[in-house]
């Protein structure tokens, strides 16, 4: 039987077990052996990393091939409009290529932890929030979509993978599951 961790990832932690500080990789939380991250969440990202101990499961959860839908939050910098979601939802293109089509749409601002350290604010520009699902995983992908459609990303919390949802669960908490 797999088991799985669902873990709040904290803003400044890197979704790895090894590095130099203990507090800024995932070893600083989980104290579990024998546990992968199934995908990545980038240093400034937060919300929700899986983590198993069973390969195959891993390999479902992060290969893009499986289509597993990743749902977000973004806060961008500017009041994001019409034109931009729906450039979002049909997919921009990347350096690496386009991507494939997503769901956006603008959400009003969601009940979230403090982030830590808070973002940077402009006292002049304003922001606004949106939710995107996606069912790809490129390297900061999110960050480079939003700014491809003119809306820069501040803050980024994944709130579902597939099935699998944050929840009430702060940063740092995690919980176990078996599959």
């Amino acid at each position: 039987m797999a088991r799985l961790i669902l873990f709040n990832k904290p803003c400044g932690v890197l979704s790895q077990f090894s590095g130099d500080d203990p507090a800024t990789t995932l070893a600083g939380f989980i104290p579990l052996p024998g546990f992968y991250a199934a995908g990545r969440l980038d240093r400034p990202s937060e919300g929700l990393l899986l983590l198993t101990d069973d390969g195959k499961l891993q390999q479902r959860i992060a290969n893009p091939d499986y289509h597993k839908e990743k749902t977000y939050l973004v806060q961008v910098e500017g009041e994001i409009d019409e034109e931009a979601l729906a450039g979002l939802a049909q997919g921009v293109m990347l350096n690496d290529g386009p991507t494939r089509p997503a769901r956006a749409r603008r959400v009003p601002q969601p009940e979230l932890w403090p982030r830590q350290p808070p973002i940077r604010i402009r006292q002049q520009i304003p922001t606004s929030w949106l939710e995107l699902t996606l069912t790809e995983g490129r390297n900061r992908q999110v960050r480079r979509m939003t700014a491809a459609v003119g809306y820069p990303t501040l803050r980024l919390v994944r709130t579902r993978i597939d099935n699998w949802k944050l929840g009430k669960m702060l940063p740092g908490q995690w919980r176990l599951l078996e599959t």
